[in-house]
C-alpha cells in the first residue's frame, strides 16, 4: 500500500477544503486503533475516519457506517471531553511526511477559547493518534502508549512533552532543483528506485517504480522530466485518484499507476478512493483478528470429535464380537465338568460347528462357573453398549457437521456476523462469557439482503442465528427456501411467489457460495416452500428438516454477491 507523503498531501488538501470551519459533533472509537469523527458545517455533514491500525493506518473522509461501542474506551472519552463542540481551525501536513496536524478551537468550562491539536502519524506499525496542547506541547494522551521500554527517543504518555518523529534527513521532492537532483541520485550505482526512496521524503517504493516506468529509459534527463512533471501536478493539487489492479494485487495512488496493471478505476476524491480500497481490506483484517480464537477452538473441537469417532468405531468392532462371548459361556457351561480351577484354557467341541473345536481362554484365578458367568456378563454388557455407541456415533457426526458449518460461516463472515457466531458459541457452551459485567443489549440478527437481476428480494443468512431468524421469523409460508444438499451452508429465502427462473438460479448460486462448497462446481441446492421446512424441538441453531424439495445444480460465482444490488 502506498499511503505515502503524496497521498498524505492529497488527503490534507481535501480535508482542508472540506472541513475548515466545521464543528465536531460526535466522536466514536469503533475499534481499539480507530476513531470516527462526525462533523457538521456549512449545511453539510462529514465523517472522518482516523486509524492507527498497524496494518492499515490511514485518515480520510468516509461514507461507511462504523459500529458505535456501547461503552466508549478511555481515549474516546478523553477526546469527547476536549474536542466535541470544537471547530476545525487548521489542517496541515508536516514537511511532506505522513504526519497531519489538525487544530481545533474549543471553549473550556468557563467559556474561554483554547486550541487543541490532534496529531495523526501514519507510520506503519508505529502509527499513532495523539492529542496535545500546542502551546505547551504537553500530551493529553495517545491512542497507543509508547513507554521508555519501547522507545528511548520519545515516549507517548499523558503529561509527557511531545517530540516529533526523528528526522530522516531527506530532500523534499517538491522543492528539489535539477542540479540537486543530479547530485543526489548516483546513476552509476544503479538501483535508482531504492535511491529515490532513500533520498526523498514521502517517496514510496510504488511511486519510485512508477517514475522509472514513465521515464522509459532511466537517464538523468528523462527521470528529471518525469519527476518535475509529477511534482508540478502535485504542487497544483491536480490529481487523478485511482486504484490500479494487476495480478493478485492492487494499490491506490494520486495518479494511475501505469506500471502496476491494466485495470484502473478512477475516483473524484481521495476520500472515495481510499474508502473503496480500505473498506474490504480493513474489514477483512479485523474479521481475521476476531476469528483467530474462534477458528482455533472450533478446529480443536472438530479434531477431538474426529478422534472420538475412531474410538467409537473400535468399540463397535468389539461390540459386534459379543456373540463370541455368548458362545464361550454356553460351551463352558456345557463342558463345565471338564474344567479344573487353575486351567488357562480349554479345548472343547463347538456343537454349532460339528467339524471344529474351539479353544476358550480361562482366568486361572476364577472357578469354572465364574469363568462362564464372566463371558455371559461381557456378552450382555457389549450388547447393551452397542446401542449406546451407535447413538454416540450419530451424535458425534452431527457435532462435526455443526462445527464444519460454523467454520464455513467464519470464512464469509463480516464483523457483525462474527459477533453473532461468538454469541452462539457462548450459548452452546464452547466459549465462556468474556466479562461478568458485560451486559450487551441483544439485537435481532440481520440477514444479508440482495436484489436479483429481476428485481426480486433474496435474503441470505450468514450464520446460524441469522438462519433461524430468517427461516422462522422473516420468511412467509409461501416463500421459497434454499439450502445446499447435505452440505453445511446458509439458509436462502426468495420473498414472494412471482419470480423467474433467473432469480431461482441466482438464489441457488448464493446458497452455494455461502456454503462449505463455495469452491466446488455443480453444487446440489435443494429448494422448497417455507411451509415444508420445520425446526425440530430442541435442535441446535440453524438446524431444520424439510421435504417436498427439488434440486438444482449450480456452480458458485464469487462475483455474484457483488453484482447483485445490495440494500
Amino acid at each position: 500500500m502506498a499511503f505515502d507523503g503524496f497521498v498524505t498531501r492529497a488527503v490534507a488538501y481535501e480535508l482542508e477544503q472540506s472541513l475548515i470551519g466545521s464543528r465536531i459533533h460526535k466522536i466514536y472509537q469503533p475499534h481499539s486503533t480507530d476513531l470516527l469523527l462526525n462533523l457538521r458545517g456549512f449545511g453539510k455533514t462529514h465523517s472522518l475516519i482516523i486509524s492507527a491500525n498497524p496494518t492499515y493506518p490511514r485518515i480520510h473522509l468516509t461514507q461507511k457506517n462504523y459500529p458505535n461501542p456501547t461503552e466508549p474506551p478511555m481515549f474516546c472519552m478523553l477526546l469527547r471531553k476536549h474536542l466535541e463542540g470544537g471547530t476545525i481551525e487548521r489542517i496541515k501536513q508536516i514537511d511532506h511526511e505522513r504526519i497531519i496536524h489538525i487544530d481545533i478551537k474549543v471553549r473550556d468550562e468557563l467559556g474561554d477559547l483554547h486550541t487543541k491539536r490532534l496529531i495523526i502519524e501514519i507510520m506503519g506499525r508505529h502509527s499513532n493518534i495523539i492529542l496535545l496542547n500546542p502551546d505547551t506541547q504537553q500530551i493529553f494522551d495517545g491512542i497507543t502508549h509508547v513507554s521508555l521500554n519501547v522507545s528511548s527517543y520519545r515516549q507517548i504518555l499523558p503529561g509527557k512533552k511531545y517530540l516529533s518523529p526523528p528526522e530522516q534527513n531527506k530532500a523534499n521532492p517538491l522543492t528539489v532543483t535539477k542540479e540537486d537532483f543530479f547530485s543526489i541520485i548516483q546513476f552509476n550505482e544503479g538501483k535508482i528506485d531504492k535511491q529515490l526512496v532513500q533520498s526523498f521524503t514521502g517517496m514510496s517504493p510504488t511511486i519510485s517504480k512508477e517514475l522509472l516506468y514513465l521515464a522509459v529509459l532511466p537517464t538523468k534527463e528523462n527521470l528529471w522530466q518525469v519527476l518535475s512533471t509529477w511534482m508540478d501536478n502535485v504542487q497544483k493539487n491536480n490529481y487523478q485518484y485511482a486504484i490500479t489492479s494487476g495480478e493478485d494485487k492492487s494499490d491506490f495512488s494520486i495518479f494511475p499507476l501505469q506500471h502496476f496493471g491494466e485495470q484502473i478505476t478512477t475516483y473524484p476524491t481521495i476520500g472515495e478512493c481510499l474508502d473503496s480500497y480500505y473498506n474490504q481490506k480493513a474489514e477483512r483484517d479485523t474479521v481475521r483478528q476476531k476469528t483467530l480464537d474462534l477458528s482455533r477452538i472450533l478446529l480443536n473441537e472438530k479434531s477431538r470429535n474426529e478422534k472420538k469417532i475412531t474410538y467409537l468405531n473400535d468399540d463397535i468392532l468389539e461390540a459386534k464380537g459379543a456373540e463370541k462371548y455368548q458362545l464361550y459361556g454356553e460351551l463352558l457351561t456345557a463342558f463345565l465338568h471338564q474344567v479344573k480351577r487353575g486351567d488357562q484354557e480349554i479345548k472343547v467341541p463347538n456343537y454349532y460347528d460339528s467339524d471344529s473345536e474351539l479353544v476358550i481362554p480361562l482366568d486361572p484365578l476364577k472357578t469354572p462357573s465364574e469363568n462362564a458367568q464372566q463371558y455371559f456378563k461381557k456378552y450382555s454388557k457389549l450388547k447393551i453398549s452397542l446401542d449406546y455407541i451407535n447413538q454416540q456415533l450419530i451424535k458425534t457426526k452431527s457435532e462435526i457437521e455443526y462445527l464444519e458449518g460454523i467454520i464455513s460461516q467464519l470464512e464469509t463472515a463480516n464483523v457483525h456476523d462474527v459477533e453473532d457466531i461468538r454469541e452462539e458459541l457462548i450459548e452452546q457452551g464452547y466459549l465462556r462469557i468474556r466479562s461478568r459485567h458485560q451486559h450487551k443489549k441483544k439485537q435481532a440478527p440481520s440477514p444479508s439482503l440482495f436484489l436479483s437481476s429481476e428485481g426480486q428480494t433474496i435474503y441470505v443468512g450468514k450464520n446460524n442465528k441469522q438462519n433461524d431468524y430468517l427461516t422462522n421469523r422473516i420468511a412467509g409460508p409461501m416463500d421459497t427456501w434454499l439450502h445446499t444438499k447435505d452440505i453445511p451452508g446458509s439458509h436462502v429465502v426468495i420473498k414472494g411467489k412471482d419470480y423467474g427462473e433467473k432469480t431461482l438460479i441466482e438464489a441457488a448460486m448464493l446458497a452455494a457460495f455461502f456454503s462449505k462448497a463455495k469452491n466446488s462446481s455443480q453444487v446440489p441446492v435443494d429448494y422448497t416452500l417455507i411451509k415444508h421446512v420445520k425446526k425440530p424441538s430442541g435442535a441446535r441453531p440453524g438446524y431444520v428438516i424439510y421435504d417436498n424439495q427439488k434440486t438444482l445444480y449450480v456452480t458458485p460465482d464469487e462475483s455474484l454477491a457483488d453484482r447483485l444490488i445490495k440494500k
